[in-house]
């Protein structure tokens, strides 16, 4: 951060409207009742979820993903032999689960999800809930969080880059739902509006409990685990004026994915490799220990300026590396056609392609 393929019919939906809507479809049979409270959903034929007995419980040793089938977002769950088809086991073993990653987060159905894992695995046909990832269409990882959380500036070597003072607070900012795209997403370039277009591969956290003014021993306990991100931006619109947010806010504008890693399989958050690659040439390559503000005073700084949900995701940050950080006779922007990659150590690469 700083101061500064799929098919046609799949592009279309992470973009503008149609990419909301399509959202809108997925959640229709959800009631969101507010802050931390439960969602009654219905979309596993069965007893509305609100009513099942269970204990809040936050993800834990599992690697999750949200991916598309017959028109649906579908919540999937890596495994040795493939991407368990959450909504296909439960209905097939009669047992309750989070309908999607929304579901999952925000009622805390961690220790129901482990039960239905641990039960498909273990039976005997488990190859009926399994499906190979290959060509499996994607979904954003998180589908509809009620925070985006954006921190600019939070390395120290970017900071130099863009010719920006090196922040004594958290500089903060906010994208919304609009911008969340997908591993092998597409970008649609808003050329009529922009021309300098650019990377930014960012660690997420994604939290699982709510949080209020939190200390820094115990931020991380409000972790439900982290994601590979990319704040995608337009430079031009970005320092059009003092404030950031349309050059950071255009459809699609935050990939997020492949995976959702939970935090006890990913560690200390704050020792991890971040690269980017356009068009297969290497861009940026540092790790997350030189973070200005790691990830415990993020949360707790956050939490003390708003209460943090389960579901809402934070943006940590961007080393250096970015095109806007080149002198100015060395800046090529991104372009149409152009494929980029990013990657966190333990969270997978995200790739995406921009039209």
């Amino acid at each position: 951060m700083d101061a500064a393929g799929v098919s046609s019919e799949s592009a279309a939906i992470h973009q503008g409207a149609q990419a909301l809507g399509t959202r809108r479809s997925f959640l229709k049979s959800a009631a969101v009742l507010g802050a931390g409270e439960l969602i009654a959903d219905t979309a596993l034929g069965g007893q509305a979820t609100a009513d099942a007995n269970y204990e809040f419980e936050i993800p834990r040793g599992m690697t999750l993903l949200t991916f598309r089938d017959a028109g649906q977002y579908c919540l999937g769950v890596k495994t040795p032999k493939g991407i368990l088809d959450v909504r296909k086991a439960a209905s097939r073993l009669k047992m309750p689960a989070p309908s999607s990653m929304d579901d999952l987060l925000r009622n805390g159905k961690g220790g129901m999800l482990k039960r239905l894992v641990d039960a498909a695995v273990a039976k005997a046909g488990s190859s009926n809930f399994l499906r190979p990832e290959q060509g499996l269409e994607y979904g954003p990882v998180v589908m509809n969080p009620e925070k985006i959380v954006m921190m600019g500036l939070n390395y120290r070597q970017h900071a130099i880059e863009t010719h920006s003072p090196i922040p004594s607070k958290p500089v903060l900012f906010n994208k919304y739902n609009n911008s969340l795209n997908c591993h092998n997403g597409v970008i649609h370039l808003p050329t009529e509006v922009a021309r300098q277009f650019d990377y930014e591969v960012e660690l997420v956290v994604v939290f699982g409990k709510k949080a209020h003014n939190v200390s820094e021993d115990d931020a991380l306990d409000y972790v439900a685990g982290y994601c590979t991100g990319n704040d995608f931006s337009a430079r031009d619109l970005q320092t059009m004026t003092s404030q950031w947010m349309i050059g950071k806010t255009c459809d699609g504008f935050a990939p997020l994915g492949p995976y959702f890693v939970s935090a006890d399989l990913v560690g200390d958050p704050n020792k991890l490799r971040l690269e980017t690659r356009v068009n297969g040439e290497q861009r940026q390559d540092w790790n997350t220990d030189d973070m200005i503000f790691n990830c415990r005073q993020l949360i707790s700084f956050i939490s003390k300026v708003m209460t943090i949900i389960p579901g809402d995701i934070l943006f940590t940050g961007t080393p250096q590396g970015v095109i806007m950080g080149k002198p100015k006779d060395q800046q090529v922007w991104l372009k149409s056609g152009d494929q980029i990659a990013c990657s966190i150590e333990k969270l997978g690469e995200l790739k995406f392609t921009l039209a």
